[in-house]
């Protein structure tokens, strides 16, 4: 074969740092961005925060469409910034708790059998609260403020063994098994486990020894507090809940009502959860009523003991979108033109840093003149690229608040069906543009604050030949089961034929997955009696 030279025209996408850089900064969250920025302030010394307002310019902000919505990045939209702010999850309560000084003498639960009482807390450091089935309603109260500081279950119980006289063998039993529960308060693993874990399988007396040493354990960390604590299941966590309020002489509740929750606790508890009043009350030997009764306690109990102690991370949402009211609504169809705008308050001020680049222009062709020439030029893209990552989100928004007026002004039943696709067409974007941007980003409306994602859903078809959104079927069968009768709920069949008559074609199987995602119990679970 004869070689020879020729020419091919074809074209490459090249991604380029630059590229690279807007592609990761357009996918981050408001909280990602911000320790990306403070990383570059750190790294980069070209960069430096503008302490002054941001100019509209520096964010592609003087491309809005019209001087309606130029207005809209105006200094005084930063008040909605503070006002919309939501917390997702976080336990509340900053003071640190209290220790309450106790007199109250614990027995020592020692292996021999012997009960020791210790003779008063400073023995024990003195800060150690002494704990009862007994304590006063101010006990009650600082354990509540120790778990809004944080205070973990094991440190709570750490706190109160130290109010125990005990050697030092049931003293490390009694941490060990503390350290052993979950965060529910629960003891999973059986003792005989554990002993093997610490004393291998080989040693058979050792074994025993443990196990001996950790069922004194086990009784003495069941009678501190949270009651219920140390339980190995749910149902001996109702009943010693139940026991203490057996021996409390104090409480109001009707003693043969406390037994007959003892009874209820002892069968299986797939009754107790389908509410099978009819076979509990012949299983417990008592009449209907006591038996509604008893099951009406056990439902105040609690089931996870450690559940007020569990130290839930705070996610704050700040949302990148601010969207409002604009004057009245229109007299055709009652909507509300809605503004647009970012919230200033997540957008980064920086600059390039005058001094450095100025020093650096006047020393062309020095030592190391390229490497900061490039540092400067990477500067300058990262300011762009975040420009060009609030231009994008701002002009999603727009997009999704234009298609999803009705939802703005009449609620999600009014949602309509939207696609990544359609947004994608009408902004020349890629749908993979459009993920990246709805993701981790949040709007504050007047109805609420959501995550752009939100406002996206699939369509269920209609008689009319027309699509209903996902979101707004959701919406209905949250409705319907609001309004069922407790007696009577509804199934899903029957929410299927409900939807159909308001023209909605929605399937059976389709409605037990829009219930199970709305954390709706079917409907057997749902019956009250």
């Amino acid at each position: 074969m004869k070689p020879g030279l020729s020419l091919r025209v074809s074209q490459h996408l090249a991604l380029t740092p630059q590229l690279q850089q807007s592609i990761r900064l357009l996918q981050l969250s408001t909280l990602e961005l911000s320790q990306e920025v403070e990383q570059m302030l750190d790294e980069n010394p070209f960069l430096e925060r503008n302490a002054d307002e941001a100019p509209r310019e520096e964010f592609g902000l003087e491309a809005a469409d019209t001087p309606a919505q130029a207005d809209d990045y105006s200094a005084d939209d930063a008040i909605f910034s503070g006002a919309t702010s939501v917390s997702a999850a976080g336990a509340e309560g900053q003071n640190e708790a209290e220790t309450p000084s106790s007199g109250a003498d614990e027995p020592d639960w020692s292996g021999d059998g012997t009960v020791e009482m210790a003779p008063n807390d400073a023995e024990w450091g003195g800060d150690a609260p002494a704990r009862n089935r007994n304590d006063s309603e101010g006990d009650e109260a600082d354990a509540t403020e120790l778990a809004r500081s944080h205070e973990s279950l094991t440190a709570f119980l750490h706190r109160q063994a130290l109010a125990l006289r005990l050697s030092e063998i049931d003293r490390a039993a009694l941490r060990f098994l503390i350290e052993s529960l979950n965060d529910d308060g629960y003891l999973e693993e059986p003792l005989e486990e554990l002993a093997i874990s610490l004393a291998g399988p080989d040693d058979l007396e050792q074994i025993e020894e443990l196990v001996h040493r950790f069922t004194v354990a086990q009784r003495l960390l069941q009678s501190l507090e949270p009651v219920g604590v140390g339980a190995r299941g749910l149902g001996e966590c109702l009943t010693l809940q139940l026991k203490a309020l057996a021996a409390d002489e104090d409480s109001e509740i009707d003693p043969d009502t406390v037994q007959t929750a003892l009874r209820v606790c002892q069968q299986p508890l797939e009754m107790l959860a389908r509410r099978d009043i009819r076979r509990l009350t012949q299983l417990c030997g008592d009449g209907e009523e006591r038996t509604r009764a008893a099951m009406a306690l056990i439902a105040r109990l609690e089931p996870r003991p450690g559940r007020r102690f569990a130290d839930v991370e705070r996610n704050i949402i700040v949302p990148d979108v601010i969207v409002r009211k604009a004057g009245r609504a229109n007299g055709r169809d009652g909507q509300h033109n809605f503004i647009v705008a970012l919230n200033p308050d997540v957008m980064p001020r920086l600059r390039v840093h005058d001094i450095y680049a100025g020093a650096l222009r006047g020393h062309k062709g020095g030592e190391g003149h390229q490497g900061m020439q490039q540092r400067l030029q990477e500067a300058r893209w990262f300011i762009k690229n975040i420009q060009q990552r609030f231009d994008t989100i701002l002009r999603v928004s727009r997009a999704i608040v234009e298609r999803q007026k009705n939802f703005f002004t009449h609620g999600e039943l009014a949602m309509r069906p939207l696609v990544l696709r359609d947004i994608a067409d009408e902004l020349g974007l890629h749908e993979s543009t459009i993920s990246r941007v709805t993701t981790a980003k949040y709007m504050a409306t007047p109805i609420g604050t959501y995550e752009l994602k939100y406002f996206f859903g699939s369509g269920l078809g209609t008689e009319t030949g027309g699509n209903a959104s996902s979101t707004a079927v959701r919406a209905l069968i949250k409705q319907f089961v609001a309004a069922e009768s407790p007696a009577k709920p509804l199934s899903d069949s029957q929410i299927a034929e409900m939807l159909k008559e308001q023209g909605i074609e929605c399937a059976r199987r389709t409605v037990a997955k829009y219930r199970e995602a709305l954390k709706i119990a079917p409907a057997n679970l749902r019956k009250a009696l």
